[in-house]
C-alpha cells in the first residue's frame, strides 16, 4: 500500500518520535473516507509525541487538541512550535479517564496506538469520551490487536518480548465489536483490520527506542502472524 502523505515526512524525525507502530501510516489509512475540514476541532487522544497531531494539522488544517498523559504539554509545545504549528495544535497534559474539556466540544476524536490502554472497559466510551463529542461527531480509533483471542494459550513467539500482562490489552475485532456494541451513545460504522500492519510495525522496529528494541525479538520470530492493527469508525448519536 502507498502512503503519499506519510512519506513526505522526514524519516529521521519520525524515528525519533515514534512510540509504537508508525502512527502516520496508520492515521493515513484510518482517515480514508473521513471528511475532516479546517473548521473542525479534533481531540487527538493519546497523541504521544504529537506525530498524529502534526499530521492532522498539516494535512487537514484542523484545530487539534494534542492530549497525552505520558508526554508533557511543554515538550510537545516545543515540537509543534519548531514546525510552525503552535497556532493549530494545543498541547494538553491529561489523563484519558479525566479529560478537562467541555461537553459536546469536539467535532471528532481520533486516537492512534493508544485507545486499547484506556478504552477497554464497557463504561469508558459512554462516560469518559462520548460526552465531549458533538452529536453526529466522528470517532476514529486505531491500535494493535490480535487476530483472535489467544489469552488462554499465548503463542511462544509473543512471549519472547512480552509477558502475559503486557498483552492484556490486545484483543480481536470481534472482542472490540462486542465491547463497543454495549455503548448507548455511539453507532459503530466499521471495525476492521488495517492493511498497513506489516509496514507500520517494521518502521517502529527500526527505531533505537528501548521498547522498539525489545519488540524486535518477538516480531522477528514471527509474532506478527497473530497480530493486527484494528480500525474502528463510529459516530456519536
Amino acid at each position: 500500500m502507498k502512503y503519499p502523505k506519510s512519506e513526505q515526512y522526514d524519516k529521521q524525525f519520525l524515528l525519533e518520535n515514534m512510540m509504537g507502530p508508525n502512527a502516520l501510516k496508520i492515521l493515513e489509512e484510518l482517515t480514508e473516507g473521513i471528511k475532516l475540514t479546517s473548521d473542525m476541532k479534533i481531540l487527538d487522544l493519546g497523541c504521544g509525541k504529537g506525530l498524529t497531531s502534526i499530521f492532522l494539522a498539516k494535512e487537514f488544517g484542523v484545530q487539534v487538541y494534542a492530549t497525552d498523559l505520558w508526554i508533557t504539554a511543554a515538550e510537545n509545545f516545543e515540537r509543534f512550535k519548531k514546525l510552525g504549528l503552535e497556532d493549530r495544535i494545543i498541547p494538553i497534559h491529561a489523563n484519558a479517564l479525566d479529560l478537562p474539556y467541555a461537553e459536546n466540544y469536539f467535532d471528532a476524536v481520533i486516537s492512534v496506538d493508544s485507545y486499547h490502554y484506556f478504552g477497554n472497559t464497557p463504561e469508558f466510551m459512554d462516560t469518559k469520551l462520548a460526552p465531549y463529542i458533538k452529536p453526529n461527531g466522528i470517532i476514529a480509533l486505531a491500535f494493535p490487536g490480535f487476530k483472535k483471542d489467544y489469552h488462554n494459550n499465548l503463542p511462544s513467539e509473543l512471549l519472547i518480548s512480552w509477558g502475559a500482562e503486557d498483552l492484556d490489552t490486545f484483543h480481536s475485532c470481534k472482542w472490540w465489536h462486542e465491547l463497543l456494541s454495549q455503548s448507548q451513545t455511539i453507532n459503530i460504522e466499521s471495525i476492521s483490520e488495517l492493511k498497513c500492519m506489516e509496514e507500520a510495525w517494521q518502521d517502529w522496529l527500526e527505531c533505537d527506542e528501548e521498547h522498539a528494541i525489545n519488540d524486535r525479538a518477538s516480531m522477528n520470530a514471527g509474532a506478527g502472524k497473530y497480530m493486527n492493527l484494528i480500525a474502528i469508525k463510529a459516530k456519536k448519536l
